[in-house]
């Protein structure tokens, strides 16, 4: 594997690892428990940025599509903190296994984004999978944050 990608795959594990430091300890309710009805749980932040690694990476970059329901991201609902890691554990693995098949030539190719209707290459795919991952674990950073006061 190129270096770009290894070192990709090492900054997505590492906000992966924010991330699980955000749901650790933590019960279903306080997974699910959000400050306002427009804000995402820590819960939903964990399905919805797994739901969206998948779609950039997967249907995006490496044109496998996933059948992604977006919207039913936002409702999700009963999971504990070991399905939570076991969904960002799979997410690690699906983009190891896929950019083991990329080049950096790759990178530059061009790929549909149908949930966008909008063209992108391989390279802007990935970079923003690991974008929308790092603002999401910012906002689990929050969240966490937000239930240890209230609690």
């Amino acid at each position: 594997m190129h270096p770009f990608f290894t070192d990709y795959l090492e900054r997505l594990a590492t906000l992966h690892l924010e991330i699980e430091k955000a749901i650790d300890g933590l019960s279903v309710d306080a997974l699910q428990w959000t400050p306002d009805p427009d804000v995402n749980s820590l819960m939903v932040l964990v399905v919805h940025l797994t739901g969206a690694e998948r779609y950039w990476i997967g249907d995006v970059a490496l044109e496998q599509p996933s059948n992604r329901n977006r919207p039913s991201e936002f409702e999700a609902a009963g999971f504990n903190e070991e399905d939570l890691r076991a969904r960002l554990q799979a997410s690690r693995d699906f983009a190891r296994e896929g950019l083991e098949r990329l080049t950096l030539a790759d990178l530059e190719q061009t790929r549909h984004a149908p949930l966008t209707n909008r063209e992108v290459t391989v390279g802007w795919a990935l970079l923003h999978a690991l974008e929308h991952t790092a603002i999401h674990a910012g906002h689990a950073q929050i969240m966490r944050q937000l239930w240890q006061q209230q609690a």
